[in-house]
């Protein structure tokens, strides 16, 4: 495991730096007890030592009367504590906003360590992020597996420099793109490892041909967590995890935002139901909500990893239990196989 004997101090005050180092262990113990570090428990390091204010120096929190804005270096010497004890709370934070509309946002920490230790990285690992938001998560990634083997890509050049800065003040230095993340980073591949902290509409064929045979891709889709496996050939598969996931989309993709869905006289019960919901968003462009209600009673309801995805040549399906079964369509962009039903 690669890690830094550099973290960097910041003039908090002894006070506000005592209310961090308590903050961020109960922050640790909260993720533990979550059971997020569970499939890589080495993990617990990285997120008890790399500190999380220095990537959030303001944020905002909504309330009844909006958005109210919280930041270190605000006068009032209980706004900074309320700056820096929401800093270590297990929820989304809120970074950038434009017109009321979320633009970007430090993401949920007991998600973040689900994600990395779904990851499953091994030392040595290349890995590409793909939205740098805060900075936090590349510093995470930098803490296990050293500067020099992570990348992250964003494609908003204020919110790569802001994410540049941010960590250089906590003492890590991987390489901040700026650029498309939808086509990866070419210059940098071959990568073990891809992580999207934004959503897309389908999986970037860049990604997998900049990849080792044997990489691991973890990418939100349709409100759901997707990991793939990269085969010798350039293809790509492997299921959702159970885990809900609601990202902001990637910059750039906004041609690929869906309108409303009519439920028309599905019931209420699926409606409001998580699964159904993800179900839909999966097959959307496919099926009618009719039809998707009618395979989600059918097959009892299924969680999300039941599904997964395939990524072969032009075609990119997802699937049901199978990828060679009955239920298999096709994903946006893609001519993969219109589904069946048995």
């Amino acid at each position: 495991m690669a890690t830094h004997g550099r973290i960097a101090t910041h003039a908090l005050g002894k006070e506000l730096e005592e209310l961090a180092v308590t903050g961020r262990a109960a922050l640790v113990r909260e993720i533990e007890a979550s059971g997020a570090f569970a499939a890589d428990p080495a993990w617990r390091e990285a997120f008890a030592v790399v500190p999380r204010h220095l990537f959030v120096p303001y944020y905002y929190v909504g309330g009844a009367h909006g958005y109210e804005r919280r930041w270190g270096e605000s006068p009032d010497p209980r706004a900074r504590r309320r700056w820096v004890s929401g800093a270590y709370e297990d929820v989304p934070l809120a970074t950038r906003l434009r017109d009321g509309e979320l633009l970007s946002s430090s993401s949920q920490p007991s998600l973040m360590a689900e994600m990395l230790a779904e990851l499953r990285v091994r030392d040595g690992d290349r890995v590409l992020e793909i939205g740098a938001g805060t900075g936090y998560n590349a510093a995470l990634l930098s803490y296990r597996l050293g500067d020099e083997r992570i990348t992250t890509v964003d494609l908003d050049p204020e919110i790569a420099e802001s994410a540049r800065r941010h960590l250089a003040a906590a003492g890590y230095r991987p390489t901040v793109v700026t650029g498309d993340g939808a086509r990866g980073v070419a210059e940098r591949a071959p990568f073990d490892r891809v992580v999207a902290t934004c959503e897309l509409p389908s999986v970037p064929r860049a990604w997998i041909g900049q990849c080792r045979p044997g990489a691991r891709i973890l990418t939100p889709l349709a409100t759901g967590l997707l990991t793939l496996t990269v085969g010798g050939t350039g293809q790509a598969e492997g299921n959702f995890l159970p885990t809900p996931a609601y990202f902001v989309p990637l910059r750039g993709t906004d041609r690929f935002a869906p309108g409303p869905v009519a439920l028309g006289e599905v019931p209420p019960r699926a409606r409001e139901n998580d699964l159904f919901r993800f179900l839909l968003a999966l097959t959307r462009e496919t099926l009618d909500p009719h039809e998707a209600y009618a395979l989600w009673e059918r097959e009892g309801r299924p969680r999300r990893d039941r599904y997964g995805v395939t990524v072969g040549g032009e075609q990119m399906w997802a699937w049901l239990d199978d990828p060679e079964g009955p239920y298999a369509w096709p994903l946006p962009g893609s001519s993969g196989p219109s589904l069946v039903e048995a």
